[in-house]
């Protein structure tokens, strides 16, 4: 159960964040095989006041966050952060050099899923 937090800077149009948002669901189905009605997605913006990159405030940057349930190989992990970063560069016109993504794994106790179980006792 894929779970995205996407922040950007303030300023993109509708249509750039819904493009960045169908983008993004669809490189983490791509990338890593997660199935679409597993991904969610949240996306956030931020006032170029509230951001600083390498000094700069204000610069142009977007910082995904990424939840995925532990298990996932290297290589796909790898193959998620390139997707993502191209998600993000194709849709809002930013440079990939000022695009974060982090993941994190969480253990199958620690994730919920349908119905309030765990990812562990859905048997993810």
């Amino acid at each position: 159960m894929p779970i995205l937090n996407i922040q950007i800077m303030q300023g993109h149009s509708a249509d750039q964040k819904t493009t960045l948002l169908k983008a993004a669901s669809n490189a983490v189905c791509e990338s890593i095989a997660a199935p679409l009605p597993s991904v969610r997605i949240v996306l956030e913006e931020v006032a170029p006041a509230h951001v600083i990159v390498a000094g700069e405030v204000g610069k142009s940057m977007a910082l995904v966050d990424v939840a995925l349930i532990e298990g996932r190989t290297d290589d796909l992990k790898e193959a998620l952060i390139g997707a993502l970063n191209r998600a993000v560069c194709d849709s809002i016109g930013i440079s990939g050099a000022d695009v974060r993504v982090v993941i994190t794994d969480v253990p199958k106790i620690n994730m919920g899923v349908a119905n309030g179980v765990s990812a562990k006792a859905a048997g993810r």
